[in-house]
């Protein structure tokens, strides 16, 4: 039944659910197999680069799950200047990254606002405005986005952490801030705007069902996503989510191997249904696996987001527990990373783009 499945063409949702309750390692072998070769045809072996530079943790969001969340006061609270973003900016200009991702704790305020704009317009007369830009701020105004869109971001990414409402809710406060349709609506107008689109999802969640899963990667092309940021869901024990997991036992070396495996097999799945989008390695599977990452590009995934943010800040932008490369500086993730990407047989994408094939400007 397996390999049937996997010569289909197009995968229906029952396809999907028997391929994400695989557990046998040679069907497994099989899965990752399958989506590397579907990964092969439509985005090629080249894994792209988006340096990522954190560029503030301030958060007017207060996520259950999150450690930049608004009432974790245990945090360190920072914003980088104008001249600390360029810098790092320039920096992945010369070392031939096509791209980078500025992102963010969710922050509105008019003062960020003009500092987003500001960093639009110098970072679009860097090489006659070659070098991708990926914005990861959160929910804005429409103004807001077309406004970032004119001034030269190029793509969005915009998590929903679950397509399940019900999920949402209970991985969020109930407040004027914490709002799904409201979420799931900014991802159409950023679409609207021009936008390459990302999402995606936390997987292993407690409380989430193998078919929300699924669903997430039905929402995926519901939404006609361009690119998708996924990965597994890695405690942060100063968080309620994260205390609660511990204590109910969901943060054993075991739960977080099924969390890994989850998020490989999620990778293969949404590789082998959307085929063109742009798949993230993300660096949450590396906080639960060493070779996290690669396992990620052998399963599907072509895109990687080294992290270039100064090193003394790296450890104020914790996400989640167990964040690698946290002492680390750009150039030696530069090196480790491309190291990596070579040890499985792939290329780096430098000095490209990496724009997703499912992309279309006219959308």
């Amino acid at each position: 039944m397996l390999n049937q499945i996997l010569r289909k063409d197009e995968l229906s949702k029952d396809d999907l659910l028997y391929l994400i309750g695989l557990e046998s390692e040679s069907d497994l072998e099989l899965l990752f197999k399958a989506a590397y070769e579907v990964k092969t045809r439509w985005v090629g072996r080249k894994a792209y680069y988006r340096g990522l530079i954190e560029m503030s943790n301030l958060c007017l969001k207060n996520c259950f799950y999150c450690g930049i969340r608004s009432g974790n006061h245990q945090v360190k609270r920072f914003t980088m200047s104008r001249e600390e973003v360029l810098g790092l900016v320039a920096w992945a200009e010369r070392n031939q990254y096509g791209s980078v991702t500025l992102q963010s704790g969710e922050r509105n305020d008019l003062d960020f606002i003009e500092l987003i704009d500001d960093l639009l317009s110098e970072i679009g007369q860097i090489e006659g405005g070659r070098l991708g830009v990926t914005l990861c701020l959160g929910e804005q105004r429409p103004e807001t986005y077309k406004r970032w869109r004119e001034l030269g971001a190029h793509r969005y990414l915009l998590r929903m952490e679950t397509s399940s409402p019900e999920l949402y809710r209970r991985i969020h406060p109930a407040d004027r801030h914490h709002d799904f349709d409201y979420r799931r609506q900014c991802l159409s107008v950023l679409k609207g705007l021009g936008y390459q689109v990302g999402t995606g999802v936390m997987i292993g969640l407690p409380g989430q069902t193998l078919e929300n899963l699924v669903d997430d990667i039905i929402f995926y092309r519901q939404m006609d996503i361009d690119m998708i940021g996924m990965g597994p869901y890695v405690v942060h024990q100063d968080t309620p989510l994260g205390r609660q997991a511990v204590a109910d036992g969901l943060d054993s070396p075991d739960q977080r191997r099924r969390r890994l495996d989850l998020s490989l097999k999620m990778i293969a799945l949404t590789r082998l249904y959307l085929k063109n989008v742009n798949i993230a390695a993300t660096t949450a599977l590396q906080a639960l696996d060493h070779l996290g990452r690669e396992k990620g590009l052998l399963a599907g995934a072509n895109i990687l987001m080294p992290i270039i943010t100064s090193r003394e800040y790296r450890r104020q932008y914790m996400l989640y527990d167990d964040k690698p490369c946290l002492d680390d500086n750009a150039d030696q993730c530069r090196h480790c990373l491309s190291g990596r990407v070579q040890a499985i047989g792939e290329e780096v994408g430098f000095g490209l783009r990496g724009d997703s094939p499912h992309y279309s400007p006219a959308a």
